[in-house]
């Protein structure tokens, strides 16, 4: 029972820090983070839109940050950021940012169309957005944004959509942001590539005028070795008759 409790509580202990994480670097485009158990320590990578903001003036905040998760019981823990190369494929920042503008005051629909036409623009293949709450009443209900081709089922739910969540809190209640991209490099089942048959190549008149002066040449050479072979039996026959 020890070994399965000991691995809860790495399991607990790892979303606590990305929770933790998620609120410290929030200003900077949280795109998430990767905790790696290595010989050496925890090496712990950020993923986020502008590193200048996680790093700090002469690494000071990077350094803070280094020694705030040693609280959580982290052994030697090592931080590096990596910048997002491509914002719009990222759904859990994308939900961060579009959580953040509806605390902002943006109307939900034009936030989701917004965000929605963004991704899109990028080159996603598809898209769905799902802003749960009170939105307009009392009652609290779900709104969706959809464009381009999603998938819900099957394999392609998990290894071809990226998935991320965010929440927003409003003075009505709280928000829930759900984001679900589909790459442009993500392969789905239902794509396949048709490939043109290449057509032989037209021989042009100049190439008909050499084969027909190879097939000449080869003509000659025939006739001219049966002529040789000819005058060869003819003198094989004289030298007999001679004798």
């Amino acid at each position: 029972m020890a070994v399965e409790r000991k691995f809860v509580e790495d399991r607990v202990r790892k979303l606590r820090v990305k929770e933790w994480m998620a609120q410290e670097v929030r200003n900077a485009g949280f795109g998430g983070v990767d905790i790696t158990r290595t010989p050496l320590g925890t090496q712990i990578t950020l993923f986020v839109e502008r590193p200048g903001l996680v790093i700090g003036k002469g690494g000071r905040r990077i350094r803070t940050l280094t020694e705030k998760l040693k609280e959580f019981g982290i052994d030697n823990p090592q931080v590096s950021v990596d910048e997002i190369e491509k914002p719009e494929f990222n759904a859990k920042l994308m939900a961060s940012l579009l959580a953040r503008a509806l605390e902002r005051g943006w109307y939900f629909r034009k936030a989701g169309y917004r965000f929605l036409y963004r991704i899109m623009e990028a080159g996603a293949k598809g898209c769905e957005i799902e802003i749960s709450g009170k939105l307009t009443g009392e009652r609290a209900r779900t709104e969706k944004f959809i464009a381009g081709t999603m998938v819900h089922t099957g394999e392609p739910a998990n290894t071809a959509v990226v998935t991320g969540y965010d929440v927003a809190i409003k003075k009505l209640g709280v928000l829930g942001v759900k984001m679900r991209i589909i790459p442009p490099d993500a392969e789905l089942p239902d794509e396949f590539e048709v490939r043109e048959v290449l057509k032989p190549e037209e021989t042009t008149e100049k190439d008909e005028e050499k084969v027909q002066e190879s097939e000449k040449a080869d003509n000659v050479e025939k006739v001219d070795e049966v002529e040789a072979k000819e005058a060869g039996e003819e003198k094989t026959e004289t030298e007999e008759t001679g004798e």
